[in-house]
């Protein structure tokens, strides 16, 4: 019999699919892991890895010890007020990676006095690249938040956050942030076309040294900023360019454009818990 703890999805989209994904290509055993949904055809594919599924969240609440909230925020509520019982009756870990859906409102859904954990991962977890901000409840054990790790780092990145305000950072810094990185990129793709490159070579080119510079920056002792500095050689190219972002408000504008995000974030939590 396998040690490690039983787990259920209740939803099979894709962000569980990542991290189911992750969880069995590190090693997880799949006859630990229970699934539902409401699409068959997808029950199926994952049955066929040797996973448990059903159509009856009820079900695999029953079987679990952790349980992994992945359906759309905006039908949260309701999923997990038809659970709320089978939650009470059984007491497993909740973990919800609902963006938006505070623990209050969570903990209201489902009866009462519940192990929590609030996740926000992003969509580079499809990729087992993921970076995710973790918050848990006081009555998650020290067990409890372990075991929470290794679900959530089978994608990638997983830190905890100290309150759950502090998530709504966690979403303007990596769980939107994929997509600032894919705006620069496009920039990037469109001005190197501007300049003469074809398409292709453009895109791949900028591709490659997005990757290139964020593993030189995951790889460094040293700070983003210091590595920028080491690429600025006095009154060259790369210099050039900086300047002209820097002048032209660059960092103003990602800083605006976070906080935007952030306030979003809280405005969502709002109207997500009424």
């Amino acid at each position: 019999m396998s040690t490690q703890p039983t787990l259920a999805f209740i939803g099979a989209g894709n962000m569980a699919r990542a991290i189911i994904g992750g969880l069995l290509s590190n090693g997880y055993p799949a006859a630990n892991i229970w699934t539902t949904g409401t699409q068959l055809e997808k029950l199926a594919d994952l049955k066929q890895q040797g996973m448990h599924t059903t159509t009856d969240n009820n079900a695999a609440v029953a079987a679990a010890d952790i349980v992994i909230l992945a359906v759309k925020p905006q039908i949260l509520k309701t999923v997990a007020q038809s659970m709320a019982e089978a939650v009470q009756q059984h007491q497993p870990l909740i973990v919800s990676v609902a963006a938006g859906v505070l623990c209050n409102s969570l903990e209201q859904w489902l009866g009462g006095n519940i192990a929590l954990v609030r996740c926000m991962p992003n969509t580079p977890s499809l990729v087992q690249k993921g970076a995710c901000g973790l918050y848990a409840n006081p009555q998650v054990s020290d067990t409890q938040r372990q075991q929470t790790e290794q679900v959530m780092q089978a994608t990638g990145l997983a830190l905890w956050v100290d309150n759950e305000p502090q998530l709504d950072a966690v979403t303007a810094v990596s769980g939107s942030g994929p997509a600032y990185y894919f705006l620069i990129m496009e920039a990037m793709v469109a001005a190197g076309e501007k300049l003469g490159l074809s398409h292709e070579i453009a895109q791949q080119l900028t591709i490659q040294t997005a990757l290139g510079a964020a593993e030189m920056a995951r790889q460094s002792d040293v700070e983003p900023a210091e590595l920028r500095r080491r690429v600025c050689s006095p009154n060259g190219t790369t210099e050039q360019a900086i300047k002209t972002f820097i002048a032209q408000g660059l960092p103003e504008i990602i800083d605006n454009g976070m906080q935007a995000c952030s306030n979003r974030a809280q405005a969502m939590a709002e109207e997500l818990g009424k």
